[in-house]
């Protein structure tokens, strides 16, 4: 059966899916990273400026492309997830995921029963995944949308094994900087203690049956992590890429 999800159709074929965050509610925005050949786009609710009818906006700006449209919600929380699942997300993200028990919680939220509580109410999703209606979309959403876990805190990494024993992940991926600032480096990723617990989340993940994801803030940092397994690589956020242009835009104009 042919995969809908372009995200997971790249992660089923062993092959590296590049993507970036944006925190503005921007439709115009959306649009031009989508068409600019991201493989997906990581609406942030947790900590952007978006709220339910931006959310939903952004993931219509991504129709036409294959760009999949990815949610990070806050938690894995029904309420939370039902409104970006609804509106046509191919996968959610679930930030600060420490326990096994929280791990569960998310491939709870993210599918339909019997293997998840989500509710019934897919009125818009069938037009973004380009499916005829409800009934065919319920026929193919647990298993094409994506459920992805940040390891972003110590305790996440001190459980990763029993984090990535629980069913129902489809990608793991690192958070360094989080990472950093709970084992008390902030703004210091490459610490050797922050290091050393990257590498332990990396093997745990690597011999799971999810993908390994994390930060690269250039194309030379983000093949040297695929070489190293990674298939799910987060090239940065809108306001850093927006400011790093515009300060480059500037650097060495007499005015």
């Amino acid at each position: 059966m042919t995969t809908i999800n372009p995200l997971k159709r790249r992660l089923q074929a062993d092959q590296a899916a590049a993507g970036v965050l944006i925190t503005m509610p921007s439709v115009n925005l959306a649009q031009v990273f989508a068409g600019a050949g991201f493989d997906w786009l990581f609406i942030d609710m947790e900590h952007g400026s978006i709220d339910t009818a931006a959310m939903h906006h952004l993931i219509a700006a991504t129709a036409g492309t294959a760009c999949a449209p990815l949610v990070r919600v806050p938690r894995p929380d029904l309420s939370l997830c039902k409104p970006a699942l609804d509106a046509g997300a191919m996968g959610l993200i679930f930030p600060m995921i420490c326990t096994a028990e929280q791990a569960a919680a998310t491939v709870r939220c993210i599918n339909y029963p019997p293997t998840g509580d989500r509710g019934w109410g897919p009125f818009y999703a069938p037009t973004r995944w380009g499916l005829p209606g409800p009934m065919e979309y319920f026929e193919v959403a647990n298993r094409e949308l994506a459920n992805i876990v940040l390891i972003e805190h110590i305790d996440a990494v001190e459980n990763i094994e029993a984090i990535m024993a629980v069913p129902g992940i489809d990608v793991a991926t690192v958070a360094p900087m989080d990472l950093a600032v709970s084992m008390g480096y902030p703004g210091d990723r490459d610490h050797p203690a922050v290091v050393a617990a990257i590498e332990r989340a990396e093997k745990a993940i690597l011999a799971s049956p999810a993908a390994l994801g994390g930060m690269a803030l250039s194309s030379a940092e983000a093949n040297a992590k695929i070489a190293r397994g990674y298939r799910f690589l987060v090239m940065g956020y809108d306001v850093m890429l927006i400011q790093q242009i515009a300060s480059q835009l500037l650097d060495g104009l007499e005015r």
